[in-house]
């Protein structure tokens, strides 16, 4: 292992001589302090090294030694309910030993080496197995089955297979390979985290990852492996979104990264997930998600790396065969991370000062995510869902991290600064916002939820559109110049705005909205308009279609209980009565 010393400290940037034998990525232990750095840059026999813990005190002379490994995330049972930090330092480990600031150069290891786990074999004595194949099960927590696979790139036959009690670190099997040699196998794998795991095909999503948000599910969904976008200025309510689909949305693991957030947001989410009831398991959201938390008064270096530990260990679940929802809050952060370092390297700056890289590592990111079929004999399939939200200065999302960020995401829930200011959540406008999605979960939705589905989907767009351009003419010459049918136009996408797309986060009702509750109510607003038109052309007025007394009902039906969906048939069944005694009585 290479030995070098210190020549040049600037902040967390360190170059390092007499390190020839280094490679771009090697982890190096710094000082006698044994701070944890990665080499990002070689000239000759110099490395500039990148380090993720406070380099204070540190001075030219100082020893740094290379471990000859890259960064790479320790793999196995354990992970689910942890929280760590960028560079998967346990942080509850370090509390117990440490108190509650992380001690510089502080070694933990990431998984608990003492916990015993009961394993399950799957595999047999003299079975064949290759990369992928499961070995074994343990059940990391009530509602995950962690499954222990062969590593990549190892094949061969299986010599020997545990059974009962084990920790991580003990052989749980033993493989022979063609060439005659054995492998003894534990419970952990380790990985590099800037290297994607490998998988046998990618497909295209075909269905949705409900989100339980209605703006969300019903007009610019998520396919499940598909990849959004959540910009907006801040107060928009980016990180209320992301909590949102972190509790609801429809997937087995989840994977939450605080990418630079402050710390009482992610004091928050700390808080929320252990005591939050699962609808999807009955237990708690922890029991299924893992916390990468990486706070904005962290080494700035420890936030570059954070995205990578959160989608290795997304990969790791989905290579079991598990649906994974990564959340990265927010990767305008880790883009001005990559911007602080490569300004210490003294590159070349693109646009705004960010590196000319700035795309291609965004792309890196959001590209690991997707639909996949994983290795292993069995054709197990897992997904990715990868959410990022940007933080443009000012909202402006002309700014080269929203523009990069937008090239390669098929989904846009734009924030808008004035929905929230008129305490209209979740803030998506609907006139910016897009879903490339939307044509290929066509047919899931009609299957699933309703043959009505897409074209009540269709149909709200158009009333919103519609709204929007009646709009400026009531700013231009007021509302007095628009026709009853127009006006009725506009009521309707009121409603629309107000009763269906406006959503309580904090209601323990409204949280939620099943997709067969959300096509009941969009179903409702729209038939009330349909009803108010045949009104209107039999003769009555504006004011009697506005003022129907069902119209409360209408817009209450959000707080209808998942479990007494029928009160719907009772609230139809006296729009029709009302819509109807209505146009009789406009028609005499």
């Amino acid at each position: 292992m290479a030995q070098g010393k210190i020549i040049k400290v600037a902040g967390s940037l360190i170059v390092a001589e007499g390190m020839a034998s280094v490679r771009m990525y090697d982890m190096v232990r710094v000082s006698s302090h044994r701070l944890i750095g990665e080499v990002i840059e070689l000239r000759g026999d110099q490395a500039s090294i990148q380090v993720y813990e406070e380099t204070s005190g540190l001075g030219p002379g100082e020893p740094v030694e290379s471990t000859g490994a890259p960064l790479s995330m320790e793999l196995g049972p354990g992970l689910i309910e942890s929280i760590f930090d960028g560079i998967q330092r346990p942080l509850q480990l370090i509390r117990q030993k440490a108190g509650d600031r992380i001690t510089r150069g502080i070694e933990v290891p990431a998984l608990d080496r003492e916990k015993q786990w009961n394993f399950e074999p799957r595999a047999k004595v003299g079975e064949e197995v290759a990369a992928g194949d499961i070995l074994g099960v343990v059940q990391e927590s009530p509602v995950v089955e962690h499954r222990v696979m062969v590593p990549n790139g190892l094949s061969g036959k299986v010599r020997d297979i545990c059974q009962g009690q084990a920790r991580i670190t003990d052989t749980v099997a033993v493989i022979e390979t063609d060439d005659g040699s054995e492998h003894k196998l534990t419970m952990i794998q380790r990985w590099p985290v800037r290297q994607g795991r490998p998988y046998r095909q990618k497909l295209f999503p075909q269905e949705p990852m409900v989100t339980g948000q209605r703006v969300i599910d019903t007009l610019f969904p998520i396919a499940s492996g598909g990849v959004a976008a959540i910009p907006g200025p801040f107060g928009s309510g980016k990180t209320v979104v992301q909590h949102q689909l972190a509790k609801w949305a429809d997937a087995d693991i989840i994977v939450y990264v605080g990418c630079g957030e402050r710390g009482n947001e992610m004091t928050d989410v700390l808080k929320e997930f252990p005591e939050l009831h699962d609808p999807r398991t009955g237990e708690t959201l922890m029991k299924r998600t893992v916390l990468i938390a990486n706070t904005s008064d962290m080494p700035v270096a420890a936030r570059e790396a954070s995205i990578y530990t959160g989608i290795t260990i997304a990969e790791y679940y989905r290579d079991m065969g598990y649906r994974v929802a990564i959340m990265a809050d927010s990767t305008s952060r880790w883009a001005e991370a990559l911007r602080e370092m490569s300004g210490r390297l003294e590159e070349m700056p693109g646009e705004e000062g960010y590196p000319a890289y700035l795309s291609s590592r965004i792309a890196e990111f959001y590209e690991r995510a997707g639909l996949a079929v994983c290795l292993g004999k069995d054709g197990r399939t897992g997904s990715i869902s990868a959410i990022g939200a940007v933080s443009p200065p000012g909202g402006d999302i002309s700014e080269p991290v929203s523009q990069a960020t937008l090239r390669i995401v098929k989904v846009f829930w734009g924030l808008s600064a004035q929905l929230a200011y008129k305490r209209h959540f979740p803030a998506i406008d609907w006139l910016l916002s897009y879903s490339l999605y939307t044509d290929n979960l066509a047919g899931w939705f009609t299957d699933n939820v309703s043959p009505e589905w897409n074209e009540l989907r269709a149909r709200t767009m158009r009333i919103l559109q519609e709204e929007s351009e009646l709009e400026e003419i009531v700013r231009l010459v007021g509302t007095d110049a628009l026709s009853w049918k127009d006006r009725l136009t506009m009521e309707v996408a009121r409603s629309i705005r107000e009763d269906y797309l406006h959503q309580n986060a904090f209601d323990d009702v409204d949280t939620y909205t099943s997709l067969n509750k959300q096509f009941l109510m969009l179903r409702l607003i729209l038939e009330y308009g349909e009803k108010g038109q045949m009104a209107l052309e039999a003769g009555c007025s504006l004011s009697d279609v506005i003022d129907m007394p069902v119209r409360e009902r209408i817009g209450r039906s959000k707080y209808i209980p998942e479990d007494s969906l029928d009160y719907f048939k009772e609230i139809e069944t006296e729009l029709a009565s009302q819509a109807t005694a209505l146009i009789n009585r406009g028609g005499m």
